[in-house]
């Protein structure tokens, strides 16, 4: 088990269409021995779509994790001062997070316990998922990757005939990804065709 003992923040936001595949990912991060901390964006927290409601979402963190998501700036702030994590995961990690996260806008407790994860010298990992990855959040996804701690999920077009601008993650390297970038390293490749 990799990750033995690892305290791992895993981070929901409003990519709804892939909230259950990065769920289903979080168990294999608890597999490999992770202790996962669940965070959600206000709009996981609040809204109903045709994938779930927040209920659902929330009571499903709770049986894989055993741990009350953070859904508040109020709840999320103590990861700071606390050093309660090792490392962060964003997935999936919208276009909006990229780009208040590549302007240092913290408003909400996703982007907030990103900050407190920094703080501490940690990594952060994203699992991008964004319908405009190569058109308007190209330059944040430039800056991020630039940017001390950051690590990348290996993502690439998920649908260039139809939305030749969205890229998503390989949600199934999120384990691999933050196994790497508790080394310091990004996993290699990055881009990666589907």
């Amino acid at each position: 088990m990799r990750l033995q003992g690892v305290r791992v923040g895993f981070s929901l936001t409003g990519s709804h269409c892939t909230l259950a595949e990065a769920v289903s990912y979080i168990q294999a991060l608890v597999d490999e021995g992770a202790n996962i901390f669940p965070v959600i964006s206000q709009a996981v927290n609040e809204t109903n779509t045709r994938y779930g409601s927040p209920a659902k979402w929330k009571e499903a963190l709770w049986e894989i994790t055993g741990n009350v998501a953070v859904s508040s700036i109020a709840e999320a702030e103590p990861i700071g001062p606390g050093s309660l994590l090792d490392i962060m995961v964003v997935a999936p990690c919208t276009g909006n997070t990229l780009a208040k996260l590549a302007n240092g806008i913290v408003d909400g407790p996703v982007l907030m316990a990103v900050k407190a994860t920094l703080r501490n010298d940690k990594p952060v990992v994203l699992a991008i998922s964004t319908n405009d990855g190569l058109g308007m959040n190209a330059k944040n996804i430039g800056a991020l990757m630039n940017t001390k701690n950051m690590f990348m999920v290996p993502f690439g077009q998920d649908n260039p005939e139809n939305k030749p601008n969205s890229l998503i993650a390989k949600m199934n390297l999120i384990a691999d990804t933050v196994y790497m970038a508790l080394q310091g390293k990004q996993i290699q490749p990055l881009l990666i065709t589907f």
